[in-house]
């Protein structure tokens, strides 16, 4: 009868375990000794430098693409040394015109200030922004050896994945005609509503050939 005596108050004193800190996790924040609080000892923000920024963004190529991306090893099988990442990247690649690059030549008015003609630089494409709430990994498969050493490339693997991604929003947006397109009609016509409720009447813009300004 014993060891059922011993089983019987062995069970007793874990169910009592449990029960209090059942009790202990329902008190009140105040009461409960265990009551977990999170401080925030961040430093200010530092300001680095101020930068002036004539640039008119005046389209955004919003897409979505699968990084597949593999790395073998030579003569090991793939379950022994191997990685292959499948991730689904969500971003933006903006298209705009640099204003703050005009000079006076740039901007023709006549005489009786009723015409305008303004020459701008070719509409050009920002660098990829990578939207981390919207991408998301599908699969990761690894070999022996890299799990055993996951702790230590883990993060370099990461950025990979993500310079990758952001090569391919940059070559995708570059591939559309109608980002770059969608940039001259939105500049063009925020200008000629500017311009027009200064008096002009006679508005015409331009865009510079990107062919000769990379010349």
């Amino acid at each position: 009868m014993k060891p059922v005596r011993l089983a019987i108050g062995a069970f007793s004193v874990v169910v009592g375990v449990l029960l209090a800190m059942w009790l202990v996790a329902h008190l009140p924040g105040s009461l409960n000794p265990f009551d977990t609080k999170t401080v925030d000892r961040s430093q200010p923000p530092v300001l680095q430098s101020i930068e002036s920024i004539g640039e008119y963004r005046a389209s955004s190529a919003n897409l979505q693409l699968v990084v597949d991306l593999e790395k073998d090893t030579r003569f090991v099988p793939s379950f022994i040394k191997g990685d292959r990442t499948l991730f689904v990247a969500a971003g933006n690649v903006d298209a705009g015109v640099d204003l703050g690059s005009l000079d006076p030549d740039a901007i023709d008015v006549d005489e009786g200030r009723q015409s305008v003609r303004v020459t701008l630089p070719a509409p050009r494409l920002y660098d990829p922004e990578v939207d981390l709430d919207r991408s998301y990994l599908v699969s990761r498969e690894r070999g022996v050896l890299d799990r055993i050493g996951g702790f230590l490339t883990d993060n370099g693997d990461q950025r990979d994945v993500l310079l990758l991604a952001e090569d391919r929003l940059s070559e995708a947006a570059a591939a559309d005609p109608r980002v770059l397109e969608q940039a001259r009609t939105n500049t063009r016509a925020m200008l000629t509503a500017l311009l027009g409720s200064l008096g002009f009447t006679d508005i015409e813009i331009v865009f510079a050939d990107p062919a000769a300004e990379g010349s």
